[in-house]
């Protein structure tokens, strides 16, 4: 049995360009998906977030349309309701990155907002990427990598070829116009090299110990690449 860390946003807004809020939180299909997988494997997950919050569920992901329809949408929304671990996470600052085997960061607008420039949770993804730990990260999960700046001032995944919520994919969702940043452009930076698939279609990229997801539907493959990691 191995334990994994879901570092998750503790966000339920994201602040746009003109100052205004948008709703948001995490997006419950690639904090389900993988969490699902992860636990029918056996495997224990603990929860942390910045201050050790609720992680808040971006209301628009728990829709029938967000989840192929309403049987889905409801049985997604029992796992992020019921679920114990996402009910009382752990604050990232307190978290002991040796009492895990993996780290896992689901997306949804959130992560853009609060653990992009959080340094507990950019410490953590800098010490697991250079121990080697497995890492996987999907959609807008990827802004937590900004954090993760070493010493030197350098990104600790700089180099490494991953994936994350395009440019287009925003444009798309109807949210870029009024971003204050753009993730891919972000990420490119940083010194990452970011691997762009089609829109929406699942795409994920392993570089070494790193396993990212472009888009939500790219949660099961990505958790499935993860495993494979773990053993």
């Amino acid at each position: 049995m191995a334990k994994i860390l879901f570092v998750m946003t503790g966000a339920d807004r994201w602040t746009l360009a003109d100052g205004t809020t948008h709703p948001t939180g995490f997006w419950a299909e690639e904090a389900v998906v993988p969490f699902e997988a992860f636990k029918a494997a056996g495997h224990e997950i603990t929860v942390a977030t910045p201050g050790g919050v609720v992680p808040p569920v971006d209301p628009g992901s728990l829709s029938p349309e967000a989840n192929g329809g309403a049987e889905n949408a409801a049985a997604v929304r029992a796992v992020v309701e019921r679920a114990a671990e996402f009910r009382g996470p752990v604050a990232v600052a307190d978290v002991r990155l040796d009492d895990f085997d993996a780290v896992y960061v689901p997306g949804g607008h959130g992560p853009m907002e609060d653990l992009a420039v959080d340094t507990d949770s950019g410490r953590i993804l800098t010490r697991a990427v250079e121990s080697g730990l497995p890492v996987g990260v999907v959609c807008h999960g990827p802004a937590a990598l900004l954090a993760a700046v070493k010493a030197d001032g350098s990104n600790a995944y700089a180099g490494y070829r991953i994936t994350a919520f395009t440019n287009t994919e925003e444009r798309l969702a109807g949210r870029a116009d009024n971003a204050k940043w753009l993730l891919q452009d972000r990420l490119v930076e940083a010194g990452l090299k970011v691997e762009a698939g089609e829109p929406w279609a699942p795409h994920v990229e392993v570089d070494r110990n790193v396993v990212t997801g472009q888009n939500p539907a790219s949660s099961g493959p990505l958790a499935a690449e993860l495993l494979k990691k773990l053993g």
